[in-house]
């Protein structure tokens, strides 16, 4: 299946799909990006874990614990559709979470570790949906969203947390 098109997931996924560039079905996106963004998330310094640059902001431990968060959401969403439950899911508060989730009492590298373990068992997740499975939909957060949509807007929001942290902390 090929890149998603506009209407099959919520227009303020835009900018994440966009991040996406350059691959133009699931297996490409896997392809081209697990690598790269594991090197670094996994390399991120231990001397900037806690780094905040401005009050309020999360830090490194925030952003990673909560693209965990977001990739088991978000998985669960698409294996929910998947399997053509139709049920409607809820939408999440990202702030809440990230209040709740403890990440300033763990480990950067507790974080990477199992932000690894997860992004392994994603993929095969991912490499596993077929073409039948990904043109799958169904109603995340009050949106009509499709499977393959939700794999792209997945990679997108990782691509766009990698920028986040290039610019605002590793510079």
């Amino acid at each position: 299946m090929s890149r998603p098109l506009v209407g099959d997931y919520p227009a303020y996924y835009e900018n994440y799909i966009q991040l996406t560039g350059g691959s133009n079905n699931m297996h490409e996106l896997v392809q081209n990006f697990s690598n790269s963004l594991q090197e670094f998330y996994t390399s991120l310094p231990v001397d900037k874990e806690n780094f905040s640059y401005a009050p309020g902001k999360w830090t490194p431990k925030d952003i990673l614990q909560h693209v965990i968060d977001t990739e088991r959401i978000m998985v669960y969403r698409m294996l929910t559709f998947a399997r053509s439950d139709n049920k409607s899911l809820p939408g999440f508060d990202e702030e809440w979470y990230a209040k709740r989730a403890n990440a300033g009492n763990r480990t950067l590298k507790s974080l990477q570790d199992e932000w690894v373990a997860l992004r392994a068992s994603s993929n095969q997740f991912l490499m596993s949906l077929t073409e039948d499975m990904l043109s799958l939909s169904g109603t995340a957060n009050n949106y009509k969203v499709t499977v393959n949509a939700m794999g792209f807007m997945l990679f997108g929001h990782l691509l766009h947390h990698k920028k986040v942290l290039q610019e605002k902390y590793l510079q």
